[in-house]
This record gives C-alpha cells, structure tokens and sequence, in this order.
C-alpha cells in the first residue's frame, strides 16, 4: 500500500509499504478514505518530537472497515467510522475513570513518572515510538487496537469532511473549553488561530461564552478565525502588547479563560532559540506564559498546544499569585466524541468550513510544506488516498 512515511527531520514521502495485518483479537484494519495533516505532525517533522526509525505518520483519519479481529463484536466489514487519535484499552484504570490518554496497556513506554523520553502515557497514531510506536494513517490501510472501544460509526448522510475532525481537532478544542469551566458568559481568549484554536473557538461558544477572542501571528489565519468562529481578533506583535489589549477588553482584569493552542512551537527570536540551546529546551514556553499574564485572577488556563521538555524560569509565581488553575493534556476524545457527532449531526456546529486544501495522499509531502510554511494561505490540509 502507498503511505507517507517519515524517514528523518525535514523527510517525509510517499512510499510503498507492508499491508497492516490483524495482530490481535481486538484489532481492525481500515480501508481510509481521508486523513489530514495536524501541526502535532509538524512536531515529529521539525524534530521537536524525536523519532529515528521510519515511521507511517498521521493521527486525524476515517475510513471503511476491511477485517476485524475475533473480539470485535461492535464492527463489521463495510462499516464507516471515524477514529479517535490516542490509543486506548478501555478497561484500565485510566480507560474506566474518563482518562483514555492515559491508559496503561496501549503504549510500552507508559509509566507514572511522565518523562520526556519515557513514561508516557497512552499510545497515539503515528506519533513516534515514544507513543507507542504505531503507524498512522496517513495510508492506504491503518491498523487500529482495541477496535472495540476506539472507532465510532458515522451516521448515514454526513460526508467525510463533515466529521473527519472528530478524530482530534475538535475533541481537542471542545476539551480546552471544557476544561475552562465556561458556565456562560465568560470572556474567553485563544492563543492560535489555527485548526484547534478555531475548533475551541466553536466551542465556547457552544458551551455559553459571551466573548471570544483569537490571537494568532498570521492575518488570514485571524480572518479564518473570524469567519468560521465569529471570533473577535488580536494581531500578535509582542506579549505586552497582547496582553495589555486583552486586559483593555475586560475591564483590566484579564480573560476569564485562556487557551494556548499553540504550544512549544511558538515563533522565536534568535536570542530565545539560543536560550533554548543551552538549557537544553525544546521550543518555548512563551505562551504559556503570556496566558497566565493574561489570564485574570482566579481564572483557567487550559494547554491543548503541546510541550516536550522542562523549561527554566518558568513563571509558576504567577500561577501561585493569581490562584490560577492550570489544566492540560492529551484530549480525551472517546469520552468526547458521541456527543460531538450528535452536534454535527444535528447542525448544531460545522467542522468542514476550515478546510483549505484537499490533496491526494501522492501530494502529501506538498501538503506539509505549504502547511508548516504558512503558504497559500494555508490552515487545513485534507488528504484523499
């Protein structure tokens, strides 16, 4: 089967590989019939992520079940469904007290410490072998485990495009809402205006917010933003400058809820990569920290943009200050998604108006450029193999 596979940093192509084969009684395989590119892949691609095996990338995937294994009962061939992107048993610990992304069985490098070459939590798709070491779905054919607790069955009616973001993006953003406690009528602001930062955009505003705003580098994705979230928007220039603007906004006390959605690949100065260098740091904190500058008093924090590695001078006073609660992981997405299929079923929220470009799987590799570069007014790559 054709596949994109990663080879190194900056490497990825469209190659022939093995056909994935069931292994275990809970698995399926599944014929995909879209996938699309996540900035998550950008972190493997820029090396943020480590990975030194060749690897089928991809995490956000549908497609058509082709086999199951003998203790999937809940699937049959010909059924179309959607994947959630972690790996999860269903009935560890974790899986039964609503934490799926951390489950103890998918992944082999799980453990309790959560180190950044160890001990991770639960297993992703075609997120390097600190995860578990799965190929993705970035292919023709994908293994999926534990088949019986993971995929779901999309209605009939709804086209790929209309629940494809099932998959992460909008379970990621529904749970940095979610996890901001937005009871109505919050201010909330979001830090990047990409595909999570718009999806958690929707969803304050499905949850009750009364402001919503997106702060993002890149105008057209801010005009995104604004088109496809309704969102009010900040142009990023500096961190003051934000900052002081969203507190103009609130009376100066700060957002009630900030979300980075945009994690350890920040832009960066020249002075804050060298930094990086010599305390050995992947990427920057910087908004982070800008969040909980601007942030009020007793408000949420919630992380959904990813980080990989400790960092000095991280400014947990203010945290401590401003009795701030933080909130961050890996989305939950088996404890998210019924109910996220039942709100695009419904009409009640659109996931496809992000979507900027749909290219065949041979493409891919193009996909990434013109994604990781911004190019072409890039926000959404969606892949056809």
């Amino acid at each position: 089967m054709k596949a994109l596979v990663f080879h190194k940093i900056n490497d990825v192509r469209v190659e022939n590989v093995e056909d994935p084969k069931i292994e275990e009684s809970r698995d399926a395989i599944i014929r995909v019939t879209s996938t699309a590119i996540c900035g998550s892949d950008l972190h493997i691609l820029d090396g943020f992520v480590p990975q030194l095996r060749n690897m089928v990338l991809g995490h956000e995937f549908m497609g058509i079940v082709e086999e199951v294994g003998s203790g999937v009962g809940n699937l049959k061939k010909g059924d179309r469904v959607v994947v959630p992107f972690p790996i999860a048993c269903g009935t560890c610990y974790f899986c039964t007290h609503q934490w799926p992304t951390q489950c103890e069985n998918s992944n082999p490098k799980y453990g309790p410490e959560g180190g950044f070459m160890d001990q991770k939590g639960a297993a992703l798709f075609g997120y390097t072998d600190l995860y578990g070491g799965y190929n993705g779905g970035q292919a023709e054919y994908v293994r999926v485990p534990y088949a019986d607790f993971g995929p779901r069955i999309v209605p009939d009616g709804l086209t790929d495009e209309q629940v494809l973001f099932l998959t992460d993006i909008f379970p990621t953003g529904w749970a940095a809402a979610d996890w901001g406690r937005i009871k109505g009528g919050e201010t909330v602001a979001i830090f990047g205006a990409g595909p999570v930062g718009i999806m958690a955009a929707k969803s304050a505003w499905l949850m009750g917010a009364g402001r919503v705003i997106s702060i993002d580098l890149q105008p057209y994705r801010l005009e995104m933003a604004r088109q496809a979230a309704n969102a009010e928007v900040i142009l990023w220039e500096n961190q003051e400058q934000v900052v002081e603007i969203i507190r103009s906004m609130t009376e100066g006390r700060g957002a009630d809820v900030c979300i980075d959605a945009v994690g350890m690949e920040a832009d960066r100065s020249i002075l804050e990569k060298a930094k990086a260098v010599f305390n050995v740091e992947k990427g920057t904190p910087k908004v982070l920290e800008t969040c909980l500058s601007a942030v009020r008093r007793g408000g949420v924090v919630s992380v959904v943009g990813v980080y990989g590695s400790a960092f000095d001078n991280f400014p947990i006073y203010k945290w401590f200050d401003k009795g701030v609660t933080l909130m961050g992981t890996q989305a939950p997405v088996q404890i998210y998604i019924d109910h996220l299929m039942q709100l695009v079923q419904s009409g009640k929220v659109r996931l496809d108006d992000i979507i900027t470009h749909t290219l065949p799987l041979d493409q891919a590799p193009q996909g990434y450029e013109i994604f990781k570069k911004k190019e072409d007014n890039c926000v959404k790559v969606v892949l056809k193999p």
